[in-house]
């Protein structure tokens, strides 16, 4: 198809000779439109010429001619996330945009690379989904899920999609380690080089053109891990009966156990237990928590202790705390 546009500002007259005598020619020009025009659209235009002919005026008019617009392949693609996003080993959700940049509805072929160069750890693909009810939040059996090969419904020429791409992040990653996925967005009609034509194949049977990204883009999500090691430290001090610190029958022994999450990760399910040593007798209401008392019973606060021994639950600690619990024992007499 012929790629006819047109600038146009005003009424313009252009003097002729037509015959011997004088014509004016009125050309009419519109502004460049904002938004492109339709493919499949027709463009229509007549010209028009007046003359003098002994007084009196005279028009003429052309043929029309008519030119059918093409549909252009574009696309664009951007990531959704605010930054990189932290993870640990598991499922984890990207979120893209992709939009469709040409002048006719097209559908989009989805393609993703985990393995992107300079990863210091690769996730593997679990799912792409279209955001099927539009709330920006991925909803597993509520938003529609792309089988292979992920291609989108037709999005209209100027409108976007919303598609989040599952991955699954495995396990060991370190602190801090990063990793990229690329979601690449192709036109479905084709790809290539720009002015690559496709005959027929564009909206009412027009040939689609290729435009100047190629009829790809390509958007990158960012991810760093998040990750923590525990350690325990146990430590005892002794309070003697005539106020030294010699470990006698009678003398009671303080027992602390400071527990740090090394990392930025926060650590669930944590609990700290002992047993109350052979030779000892586990001094009542002596548990602590961070300085703060805890009752024996099992009740509403953290911790519970008894003869056998102690337990306090400390779920979660945050990435880069510590908690510290202490209790007493009597050396027994």
């Amino acid at each position: 198809m012929v790629d006819a546009r047109f600038t146009l500002s005003a009424l313009c007259p252009v003097r002729l000779a037509v015959g011997g005598m004088a014509a004016a020619l009125l050309v009419s020009i519109q502004p460049a439109a904002a938004n492109p025009a339709p493919a499949g659209s027709v463009i229509e235009s007549t010209a028009e010429a007046s003359y003098d002919e002994g007084g009196t005026t005279r028009t003429v008019t052309s043929n029309t001619v008519e030119v059918q617009v093409d549909e252009l392949l574009g696309v664009a693609a951007a990531s959704l996330d605010a930054g990189p996003v932290t993870v640990r080993s598991g499922s984890q959700v990207l979120s893209f945009l992709v939009s469709n940049e040409g002048n006719g509805p097209e559908e989009l072929a989805l393609e993703v690379v985990t393995a992107v160069p300079g990863n210091s750890f690769d996730a593997t693909l679990d799912t792409v989904a279209i955001d099927s009810n539009s709330n920006g939040v991925y909803d597993p059996g509520v938003d529609t899920v792309l089988s292979a090969p992920s291609i989108t419904s037709a999005i209209p020429a100027g409108g976007s999609q919303h598609v989040f791409v599952i991955v699954l992040v495995p396990g060991g990653i370190g602190d801090g380690s990063q990793s990229s996925v690329n979601l690449i967005a192709r036109t479905a009609t084709g790809t290539g080089t720009p002015g690559t034509t496709f005959a027929g194949s564009g909206e009412n049977g027009v040939d689609a053109v290729v435009g100047a990204g190629g009829g790809q883009a390509t958007a990158t999500g960012q991810m760093i891990g998040s990750a923590s090691t525990v350690t325990l430290v146990k430590w005892a001090t002794v309070t003697d009966p005539f106020g030294g610190s010699n470990p006698l029958p009678g003398a009671t022994i303080t027992y602390g156990i400071e527990l740090v999450v090394t990392g930025s990760a926060a650590i669930d399910g944590l609990t700290i237990t002992d047993s109350i040593p052979t030779g000892t007798q586990y001094v009542a209401n002596s548990l602590t928590l961070e300085s703060t008392p805890l009752t024996d019973a099992a009740d509403d606060d953290a911790g519970q202790a008894s003869s056998a021994g102690i337990s306090v639950t400390l779920d979660p600690v945050s990435g880069g705390a510590s908690r510290t619990v202490t209790f007493d024992v009597l050396i027994e007499e």
